[in-house]
């Protein structure tokens, strides 16, 4: 018996350009094997809730979070603000109090891409479609530890203080050889919330 269908929609949903900004947490299944259960949850509860606050407070809009993982989402015109909001995750992850409290110190890594995706509600949830999405996956990856990796479209809404100079990217599945991503960083000269806008 064939497959049911839907229909595709006769007005398909407009495409938007946007920054997506995605982060997890490093060595969660070694966090995992070396906690009481017990512990582990109650420390991915509070780790997710602080990257969503630092998302949010900068704007963002969470669209999804599982296990140690958030992905967000802002208009490609505050991309400077996505990726403010990565880099100040990291130093507040370290700050964890329950971190601390257990003896830990936290590690994030993050990757931010921009481009046009499509938004809208899934199962209720936001949710968002296109390349940026995986990009963003893929740049997480392979960031190092504590370090936050910006695609070449995103890095343009930003200033050489922020982004410095292409760092050499391992094969991204799915992404042609050449792409090239900046290890971003906090400018010193600049306050936060004062970087080049798009």
């Amino acid at each position: 018996m064939p497959e049911l269908l839907l229909p595709l929609p006769i007005h398909p949903p407009a495409a938007q350009l946007a920054c997506l900004v995605m982060a997890d947490l490093v060595g969660s299944t070694r966090l995992a094997h070396g906690l009481r259960l017990e512990h582990y949850a109650t420390l991915m509860t509070e780790f997710v809730q602080l990257l969503i606050l630092s998302f949010e407070v900068r704007g963002g809009q969470v669209l999804q979070h599982q296990g140690d993982a958030v992905l967000a989402l802002w208009p490609s015109s505050q991309t400077s603000q996505a990726v403010l909001a990565a880099l100040e995750a990291h130093e507040r992850v370290a700050r964890l109090g329950l971190a601390a409290a257990l003896g830990l110190r936290l590690e994030l890594r993050a990757g931010v891409a921009a481009g046009p995706v499509v938004t809208g509600p899934v199962g209720g949830q936001p949710s968002a479609y296109g390349l940026p999405v995986n990009y963003a996956r893929r740049l997480c990856d392979a960031a190092a530890p504590g370090e936050t990796l910006v695609c070449d479209t995103a890095a343009r809404h930003l200033g050489p203080a922020v982004v410095g100079v292409p760092r050499p990217l391992p094969s991204l599945r799915g992404f042609p050889a050449a792409c090239q991503a900046y290890a971003a960083r906090l400018p010193a000269a600049l306050p936060p919330g004062r970087m080049k806008t798009g």
